[in-house]
């Protein structure tokens, strides 16, 4: 509001101090009594009298005292211009009118000090001396007074004249509130909204002064806003018949609109914010009506007054800073945070609501688009904030936004906040196109700040929030290999975004669909070309500040092809070691046994497949691009399958035995080994490790099927699965010790265990098998040579037959492999010569051993001594290979084919010479 009282009477502003205006000011708000001891006299009696006594007094000392004339002359002069009406039956008014006067006359008197201060040079030889101070300041006990004088002001001038549901009553702040509410009389002229409109008049023309104006605004913003709303937009109830019955004129009224806009762009913002939502749904107000009181909420007008106010503070610069500081501070955390920063901090609902706010459209937004344009970068900001107390709101906020933006406009949440979040790994990618001007080697594409807030973002966007929303699920799947990559390098040295990479890795991979997490995995370990990934011009590389930043790689010189080959080949590999750790974090949500699944499957494909049909197939193409191409897919096939191979390596050594955490995996891991198991019997490359791998498979099924979990005829359902291929392994495998326990499988599968053999209970017990007594291993020992002696496979059954079955539950998390195999008590690092015949007997007993894997080892250790010539095996040789079985002679039978070939062979050496 411009200038609305000019003062005349230069000539007495030069003699009239401060002090004495402060002076009548404190004899205003000096307490009075009634001198009566009397119980009827009330509280509103001795309000009203100590009021009078106070207006007499100020006009006695204008009177009599002739030090109080210069301060007379201003006040009057000052009411001469004034265009209100003093004179009133109320007292209240007449009271609230001598303060107001008072306040002008400080507010004159303060400027014409301010401008005849004349301050002078100031001495350089003491520099450090404090400046003169400037005549208009007031001290601290003189802000004290205007302070108290400005609340007697608002709660005597304004808060009475607010209509029900308008700000907050004064009846319920203070006791003194009550009171004043109960003596104001609203019939005596002038009327109430005359009254509201002088007091806002004047106070807004006193706070033209920056000083008065921050006492006015810094507590009795929020009243004189309420004050100006009503007198600007209340709705009036009928029109005037003649000017002298309508109490504010049009002008007024528009004077009032433009004074509420201008005040709330020259507050602090936040302030401003909190304000209008108290005045939109503030506490809950009544009404007394009697004995009775109705709750008040704010009219609709007012409601949608603050509303398109609240909106326009939104779109101002800084906007959503400006809410979210009103409407936390508003909440408790003050300024900096205060006391109950964190319990703010730790109120998702508040944070909510804030969200709820920021994401819906205001109606002075041109569109949806425009309004999402404007905003986002500002909510995006809100992750950045450095104070510890207030980022963390502001962090929470901004995640939460991002959420709920991202919910109700995925559209508009993926182009404006999801895009600039990415852009850094996005730039790097080998789906992005890199312009020539960035093919420069060195070029930095992604500086090393740029990274880290990326990373930080995405991490409290995904991870933080934890809303698993197609938009947000779907933007990231692009950059998961570039931040799988800068997870690998992380893990070369310390860096403060290794943990950020991990998490935002596992809540993705835990969070999409099993067949896209698998493809993901594919990618990271190279097996899936497909998958984008980091571009191949772009490398890592650590930043001078310690961070990491993205750049183009050097040129490779021709001198330096073989040390480029050797990072990249152990880059692939280090890579593989690291989502091997990856997934080793994965084991409870089932990714890595359904990773670990697919990888017995390819080594399945990598079986069956006819390495020599690219070898083999005549090539009559004339083309350079086409023999190119068949040069690539002649290196990429074994290079995948290595990799498949290292693969699969990496993951048995790092995963646990609970990687499989229901029964479909462990039915698909049967499955996968069975099918494995019957390939290489098509390709007739049966050996000792499929065997064992064969029996470890089919003995879990045992154990499933032999009571160590409580089968329903859902998992039932699952195990069927395996019937066409325990079908095949009876028909086709050689050791009758297998087929017999395929069929007996076959059997319980398909009766829902109503039937179950012998055989089935034996390879359960065998599978779980702890540490035997030494009296039953002295009698398995004693039973297997037996065996030995008669060489009969029948027997084998009867040493079935003596073993007793242990109870042993089986959880769905328990280890699904053997704890422990019997081996011969045998050191593999024998050297030529040195075994015993103790040791080649005990040998010779394992293997006759029921358990396969022990009966698997013994051969492996007899089928080594006969490769190296050991002489106590050679004397046995003719024996072992008619006293063992088909399927373990066949072991042997190539071992010492081998150690013939090799004898041979040096035997031609010694007369071979070159001509």
């Amino acid at each position: 509001m411009a200038a609305l009282w000019q003062t005349a009477g230069s000539g007495v502003l030069e003699t009239c101090g401060l002090e004495r205006i402060l002076e009548a000011l404190k004899l205003l708000l000096s307490p009075g009594g009634s001198g009566s001891s009397s119980l009827q006299i009330t509280k509103h009696d001795v309000l009203l009298t100590t009021l009078k006594s106070n207006l007499s007094a100020l006009e006695d000392k204008f009177l009599k005292d002739p030090h109080w004339k210069k301060l007379k002359l201003l006040r009057d002069e000052i009411a001469n211009e004034a265009e209100w009406r003093q004179d009133c039956m109320d007292v209240t008014w007449r009271f609230t009118s001598q303060t107001l006067l008072l306040l002008l006359c400080l507010k004159e008197t303060m400027i014409r000090l301010a401008v005849e201060f004349n301050p002078g040079k100031p001495n350089l030889r003491t520099p450090e001396a404090a400046p003169a101070l400037s005549p208009d300041t007031l001290s601290i006990s003189q802000q004290k007074t205007v302070q108290s004088v400005l609340q007697f002001v608002v709660t005597l001038g304004v808060c009475p004249y607010l209509v029900p549901g308008v700000g907050v009553p004064v009846r319920y702040r203070t006791e003194f509130g009550a009171v004043v509410q109960d003596v104001v009389c609203l019939g005596a002229a002038p009327s109430a909204p005359r009254r509201l409109y002088t007091s806002c008049k004047v106070l807004l023309n006193v706070a033209q002064h920056a000083s008065l104006g921050s006492l006015i605004f810094c507590r009795h913003f929020g009243d004189i806003a309420a004050g100006l709303c009503q007198l600007g937009f209340c709705p009036t109830k009928r029109k005037p018949l003649n000017p002298e019955e309508e109490v504010l004129t049009e002008d007024e009224r528009a004077l009032s609109r433009k004074a509420l806009r201008d005040i709330l762009d020259q507050v602090y913002q936040p302030l401003a914010v909190r304000e209008l939502l108290i005045l939109q749904g503030g506490p809950p107000q009544s009404c007394t009506d009697g004995k009775t009181q109705v709750m008040c909420r704010a009219p609709a007008w007012l409601r949608r007054l603050c509303g398109q106010l609240l909106s326009e503070r939104l779109m101002r610069p800084s906007g959503v800073q400006a809410v979210v500081r009103g409407i936390l501070e508003g909440a408790g955390a003050g300024a900096a945070g205060g006391s109950d920063a964190e319990a703010t901090a730790a109120d998702w609902k508040k944070c909510d609501l804030i969200a709820k706010i920021l994401a819906s459209c205001p109606q002075q937004s041109l569109s949806p688009e425009d309004y999402y344009r404007d905003i986002c970068p500002q909510i995006l900001d809100l992750f950045h904030f450095q104070d510890k107390s207030t980022g963390l709101q502001f962090q929470r906020v901004a995640t939460t936004t991002f959420i709920t933006m991202s919910r109700e406009r995925p559209q508009l949440a993926a182009k404006y906040l999801l895009q600039p979040v990415l852009a850094p790994l996005h730039r790097c990618s080998n789906t992005a196109e890199v312009s020539e001007c960035d093919m420069v080697p060195g070029t930095i594409l992604v500086t090393e700040e740029e990274l880290s807030r990326c990373i930080e973002d995405v991490y409290k966007v995904y991870v933080v929030g934890n809303e698993p929303l197609t938009v947000l699920v779907d933007s990231l799947l692009p950059v998961l290999g570039v931040l799988f990559s800068l997870y690998c390098f992380t893990k070369h040295s310390v860096s403060h975004i290794r943990s950020l990479c991990q998490e935002i890795l596992l809540w993705m991979l835990g969070k999409l669909e099993r067949k896209k997490a698998i493809t993901s995995l594919q990618g990271f370990a190279g097996l899936d070309k497909t998958v984008p990934s980091l571009h191949s011009l772009c490398h890592f590389r650590a930043a001078t500040q310690g961070g990491i930043m993205i750049t183009i790689k050097e040129a490779v010189c021709d001198e330096d092809e073989d040390e480029a080959l050797y990072q990249k080949v152990s880059s692939e590999q280090c890579q593989v070691e690291h989502l091997g750790d990856l997934l080793s974090h994965c084991q409870e949500c089932g990714l890595a046994g359904d990773f670990f699944i697919f990888c017995l499957k390819e080594l399945t494909h990598m079986a069956v497949e006819n390495e020599a049909e690219l070898k083999t197939k005549p090539f009559s193409s004339e083309s350079l691009l086409e023999l190119e191409q068949h040069q690539t897919l002649l290196v990429e096939g074994p290079e995948r399958k290595l990799l498949v191979l290292q693969l699969t390596a990496v993951l048995c050594e790092r995963m646990s035995e609970q990687i499989f955490t229901n029964i479909t995996q462990v039915v698909d891991f049967v499955a996968a080994t069975l099918q494995r198991a019957c390939a290489s019997l098509a390709h007739q490359a049966e050996s000792t490790v499929e065997s064992q791998t064969l029996s470890m498979s089919m003995g879990l099924v045992a154990v499933m099927l032999g009571g160590a979990i409580q089968l329903k005829s859902s998992e039932f359902a699952i195990l069927k699965q395996l019937l066409p291929l325990l079908e095949k392994v009876s028909n086709t495998y050689p050791d009758p010790v297998i087929q017999e326990l395929a069929v007996d499988l076959r059997i319980t599968i398909s009766t829902h265990g109503a039937f179950s053999t012998e055989a089935v209970s034996v390879a359960a017990q065998s599978t779980l098998n702890k540490k035997d007594p030494e009296g039953k291993r002295e009698e398995q020992q004693q039973t297997s040579y037996e065996r030995y002696s008669n060489v009969s496979y029948n027997h084998l059954e009867q040493q079935g037959s003596h073993c007793t079955s242990n109870q042993t539950s089986l959880t769905p998390n328990a280890p699904l492999v053997p704890q422990e195999v019997r081996e011969p008590s045998i050191t593999t690092n024998q050297k030529s010569g040195s075994i015993t015949t103790e040791q080649l007997q005990e040998a010779l007993l394992s293997a006759y051993d029921p358990q396969i894997p022990t009966r698997a080892a013994a051969l492996r250790t007899l089928s080594r001594w006969i490769e190296q010539r050991e002489p106590k095996a050679l004397e046995m040789q003719e024996k072992l290979l008619k006293g063992l079985p088909s399927s373990q002679m066949c072991t042997l039978r190539k071992s010492c084919l081998a150690c013939w070939h090799s004898m041979m062979a040096v035997k031609t050496s010694t007369h071979w010479r070159p001509e």
